[in-house]
Formats: C-alpha cells, sequence, structure tokens
C-alpha cells in the first residue's frame, strides 16, 4: 500500500510494540497526525481499529503478531509521503536492503523498544520505543513524523501513563 500525500507539510504519528495495549495518551498524542505508521507487534485488530478513528493507518506485522487477523498484515512496507520515501519493518536487524541505495530517506521501525533517531549515508532510522506495557525501565513512547518542503524531522514524544 502506497500513502501520497501533496499537502505542503505532512505530520505522520509513529508507533509501535502496543502488544494489545492502546494507552489514551498514545492516542492523544497522535491527534493531528495525517497519517499513522505502526511498526508492528500490534497485538490486537482492536488497536488499528482504535487507531484509524484518528488518522488512516499504514501497519505493518511484528513477531508477536502471529494470530489469523495478523496475516492480512505485510512484513514491511513502502509509504511516500510528499517526495520522501519511508520503509517500514518491524526488526530493523531484518533490513535486507541499502536503503540510501533504494531511495528510502527513512525506515521506521520498532522491535527493541528503545526509542532512537538517528541518520546515517542520508537515511533517517526512526524508531518510536514502545507505546504498548513497560518494559524494564525504558520510557513508553510514540513519534512523531514532520514532512516539509522535502525536509523530514523526528521527535519522540514520552508518554507518562
Amino acid at each position: 500500500m502506497i500513502a501520497r500525500t501533496t499537502q505542503k507539510s505532512i505530520v505522520l504519528g509513529i508507533i509501535s510494540d502496543t502488544h494489545g495495549l492502546l494507552r489514551p495518551e498514545a492516542v492523544e498524542a497522535l491527534r493531528g497526525s495525517d497519517r499513522i505508521l505502526h511498526a508492528g507487534d500490534v497485538g490486537d485488530p482492536k488497536i488499528l481499529a482504535a487507531l484509524r478513528r484518528v488518522a488512516p493507518v499504514t501497519a505493518i506485522r511484528g513477531n508477536v503478531d502471529t494470530a489469523r487477523w495478523a496475516r492480512a498484515l505485510p512484513e514491511t512496507e513502502v509509504v511516500e509521503a510528499g517526495d520522501i520515501s519511508i520503509y517500514l519493518l518491524h526488526d530493523l536487524s531484518k533490513l535486507d536492503l541499502k536503503p540510501e541505495a533504494a531511495g528510502f530517506r527513512v525506515v521506521i521501525y520498532g522491535h527493541s523498544h528503545h526509542p532512537k533517531i538517528e541518520e546515517r549515508n542520508g537515511v533517517l532510522y526512526f524508531n518510536p520505543g514502545s507505546a504498548g506495557p513497560r518494559r524494564f525501565s525504558l520510557p513508553v513512547s510514540v513519534g512523531r513524523l514532520m514532512i516539509e518542503q522535502g525536509k523530514v524531522r523526528a521527535e519522540l514524544i514520552e508518554l507518562t501513563p
């Protein structure tokens, strides 16, 4: 599925690793998004239904998404937002292409529950962390990707459950 938006400014809500728990704080943080990208480990189809009430959703399957409903979710997805190509996968260690060579400006991933924003070889790698059950002492978080005039900016939003 490819999503194209022609607006001048695009806001993408980024969420991952809900593991069947969609916190009200996560929903609030994602309000105002033009589209929501879920980087896997959804855990329950009700999560996607609730997110669709906020904005259109593109979601992929994570390693815990093994139930019958989750078979419809792809393992990876390409999203076009303005002139920016985004590659969405769950586990970064399974990345089987060179994003810069393939023309991707952003790689969004989850799995580790560690929120992270870093740029390598002109590609922004963005893990929004986990929005579901708290794991160890890691923060509960989501993210936002802002695209304006061909420029990309990512931010992490730590939730206070």
